[in-house]
């Protein structure tokens, strides 16, 4: 095959052709091709080699764009958390190898649940969205939410058959569903059913990443329903691993660096 690349492929194509490509919404494949084959370092590269260096610049931009979207869809508290800024010193009973494997995890094919338990301070609600921000790099679909607004959202979707069975429809379905500060706040009989239903729905199909400061001992006990309660904690506590943040109060280590910063005052 000739080697056409660099000016004598720009010969190639008019400026209807860049129309033409851009109207198959191919544009960012376009504009890097256009600018491989405008650059002379390139000239010594097959055409073909040119035409896969922009459909790999292509597909590397759909899928950071696809991962900033489930970010921003996920709505998390913290969007700028990450296993690898999390702390491991003392009092953080956590391993750096079993969270760079969370990083690498995928939740997809693994339906095992995530207990993540730890007293207020301690730093659950960080390690939380991390491990749901590496699920979104690595392309599964994860909804975040605190244990209170879910309650409300299911409250106000009762109103509207419709809305609830299209809330309970996303809190079933999503790769990974992580609720936060987990039964910090009381539940009526009808949203405790919801709240009941959406794990057994997702049990052997799809994990549940529970974040709280107690754990399923407790739950039992402040559970209305005290049956279907035990029901739900034992396919919550049985089908799952634990991560014990241990005692470090996380907020006070982070306002104690805060303080020997140079910027700081008060």
């Amino acid at each position: 095959m000739p080697n056409i690349t660099g000016g004598s492929v720009i010969a190639m194509f008019s400026s209807e052709d860049h129309q033409k490509i851009k109207e198959l919404r191919l544009t960012v494949f376009a504009e890097k091709f256009f600018e491989l084959v405008q650059d002379e370092a390139n000239d010594k590269l097959l055409p073909e080699e040119v035409f896969m260096a922009a459909v790999e610049h292509s597909l590397d931009a759909r899928r950071s764009n696809r991962v900033d979207r489930l970010i921003k869809q996920a709505r998390f508290p913290l969007p700028q958390a990450s296993i690898a800024e999390l702390h491991y010193g003392p009092g953080r009973k956590i391993d750096e190898a079993r969270m760079k494997r969370y990083a690498m995890h995928q939740w997809r094919h693994d339906p095992t649940n995530l207990l993540i338990i730890a007293p207020s301070g301690g730093g659950k609600t960080y390690v939380a969205c991390a491990i749901g921000i590496a699920a979104c790099h690595s392309e599964h679909s994860v909804i975040y939410m605190r244990m209170d607004v879910l309650a409300r959202k299911l409250l106000i979707a009762r109103e509207n058959g419709r809305d609830h069975d299209a809330l309970l429809e996303r809190l079933r379905e999503a790769d990974l569903l992580i609720v936060d500060d987990f039964l910090t706040v009381g539940l009526d009989q009808n949203i405790a059913s919801d709240v009941y239903g959406v794990p057994a729905d997702r049990e052997h199909r799809l994990p549940t990443v529970i974040a709280s400061q107690t754990d399923p001992s407790y739950w039992v006990q402040v559970m209305p329903d005290r049956v279907a309660g035990d029901s739900i904690v034992n396919r919550l506590a049985n089908n799952t691993r634990w991560l014990l943040l241990g005692d470090a109060d996380m907020r006070k280590l982070k306002h104690e660096k805060a303080r020997e910063s140079a910027d700081f005052w008060e």
